[in-house]
């Protein structure tokens, strides 16, 4: 019967435990954590993950939004002090002010909002999630297509897709795969911070879906055709391209020929 709330409440809470070591360790390595930092760790569960990263970091915060798996990490840690176990949900922590890194096993129903969590953070140095592998693919463009998250972080983020965990390696196990999506705060932005929002404004006229090709959304909104032909020109961009097989590097070079010096 206790098994069967456990799983129950797995099934309700997104979790699927992972359960092999050398995958943990894999994670790990994805991670590069630093030695002298601050880890947070999204939804530790029985702390797979938890163990691995402990020796390679000053401290670790894990937040566990399970109240029954909270007793057993608790005792599983007690005797490491710099692993502290908090019963919550992660997304309603209120970010550290000192420099830190996020790392962990996301439930995939969640993931949307601790990524969010992560970007709006100001002294996150850098996120390392196992997410859905199709998430993961869809954020780094892997499929060959970019999505609007991406590009328009794409000044201050990296996003890089690291590695595919096989479903089998979880408990209970889920319907995919699973991939290490890594977000890695750039040292120095690709473009200064009082340009940020109009690169961001850019952007979303061109997910805008108005015309149908980047190019149509673009000149509707307003930019005149010449420095709009010119602007395309510089990116390599082909002015019947649809919006999602733009990459970023594109979106830059287009910002560049449109913005309003």
């Amino acid at each position: 019967m206790a098994r069967s709330r456990q799983h129950h409440r797995a099934r309700t809470l997104s979790q699927n435990f992972l359960t092999d070591p050398a995958t943990a360790a894999r994670f790990v390595r994805a991670a590069r954590p630093d030695p002298a930092g601050l880890l947070l760790e999204v939804g530790p569960g029985r702390g797979a993950l938890t163990a691995a990263l402990a020796p390679y970091c000053r401290e670790l915060r894990a937040y566990e939004i399970d109240p029954g798996l909270v007793p057993p990490l608790r005792a599983r840690f007690a005797a490491t002090p710099h692993v502290r176990v908090y019963e919550g949900d992660f997304v309603a922590v209120v970010p550290p002010r000192a420099r830190f890194a996020v790392v962990g096993n996301v439930p995939f129903s969640r993931t949307a909002d601790i990524v969010g969590w992560c970007l709006r953070a100001p002294a996150l140095t850098d996120a390392t999630l196992i997410t859905q592998l199709e998430y993961a693919r869809k954020r780094t463009g892997d499929f060959g297509r970019w999505s609007l998250r991406t590009v328009e972080t794409w000044p201050r983020f990296e996003w890089r897709l690291l590695g595919r965990i096989g479903r089998q390696e979880f408990r209970p196990v889920p319907r995919v795969d699973a991939g290490i999506l890594r977000i890695e705060r750039r040292p120095r932005p690709l473009l200064p911070a009082a340009e940020l929002a109009c690169y961001r404004r850019l952007v979303g006229l061109g997910f805008s879906g108005v015309g149908g090709s980047l190019y149509a959304s673009l000149r509707r909104a307003g930019h005149p055709r010449r420095q709009l032909d010119a602007a395309f020109d510089a990116a390599r961009v082909d002015r019947a391209e649809i919006v999602a097989h733009v990459p970023p590097r594109a979106w830059l070079a287009l910002y560049a020929g449109l913005r309003h010096d």
